[in-house]
């Protein structure tokens, strides 16, 4: 057997078992944080304009009572950050509507103490060398490969023809992020790429990531599925997408040692 063959036989098996976990459906790990995440409100954009002036550095907020039901308490003496609130009330045809506004007040994460934050799932382990290889690959393709101390809340962007990853990331997630975007640049960036919806790029970027990390021996748990569910992915999504999945990720695989 070639080297050809035996990248997709382990890629078909590596995509047989992301199928079944999706088709498992949610997690645990991925429930909680999506129940923790819709405690979180979507703000205004003048209320994030108000957030940054009294806290540049916060990253997720909530009022009081939002914290204490997430098992967290504000500190003695923290400040609250000010935001506008609507104030509700039913008008004469008893439906609730917008009466005017009122001041009130937030805090950050970083503000409080208590049970951890719920994350999705995360890869482990240790890629040992073929970060290296896979960094070559990248740079043989001719993609640039940046660093940058934060990318919005991201851990990796492709931008076609460049890569930039989050700075401080552990190995192996810095690992799968790598094969994730270069999975971008290989299917969505290219000038033949096909227009996708944005649930069957991070679907196929994210099941070629799944593929590679597996390919190397790395730890994924859940975090492939969880990913692709919280882009609304599904099997119906992987299969649809399976040869191109299949065809970047064996791609991929027969670069590394």
């Amino acid at each position: 057997m070639n080297k050809a063959e035996k990248a997709k036989n382990r890629t078909d098996a590596a995509l047989e078992d992301l199928a079944a976990a999706l088709a498992a459906g949610k997690s645990d790990s991925l429930a909680r944080y999506l129940r923790t995440m819709a405690t979180f409100h979507d703000y205004s954009f003048g209320n994030c304009v108000l957030i940054a002036q009294q806290c540049p550095e916060a990253t997720r907020v909530a009022g009081f009572r939002a914290w204490t039901k997430l098992g967290r308490h504000v500190r003695k003496g923290e400040k609250g950050i000010v935001i506008i609130a609507p104030i509700v009330r039913k008008n004469d045809d008893n439906e609730r509507a917008v009466a005017g506004f009122r001041a009130a007040h937030v805090f950050d994460v970083s503000q409080t103490d208590g049970e951890p934050l719920p994350e999705p799932a995360a890869v482990s382990g240790d890629p040992a060398g073929h970060i290296d290889e896979l960094m070559a690959f990248i740079r043989d393709k001719g993609i640039r490969l940046d660093y940058a101390e934060d990318l919005g809340g991201a851990d990796g962007r492709s931008y076609g023809g460049r890569i930039e990853i989050r700075s401080g990331l552990a190995r192996a997630e810095e690992f799968s992020v790598l094969a994730h975007e270069l999975a971008h640049e290989l299917l969505h960036k290219n000038s033949d790429a096909p227009r996708l919806p944005k649930t069957v790029r991070e679907t196929e970027a994210e099941a070629v990531a799944f593929v590679v990390s597996h390919a190397v021996g790395l730890e994924t748990g859940t975090a492939a599925s969880d990913y692709i569910q919280l882009y609304q992915g599904d099997c119906d999504t992987l299969a649809a997408s399976l040869q191109r999945i299949q065809s970047a990720a064996s791609h991929i695989i027969q670069a590394l040692a």
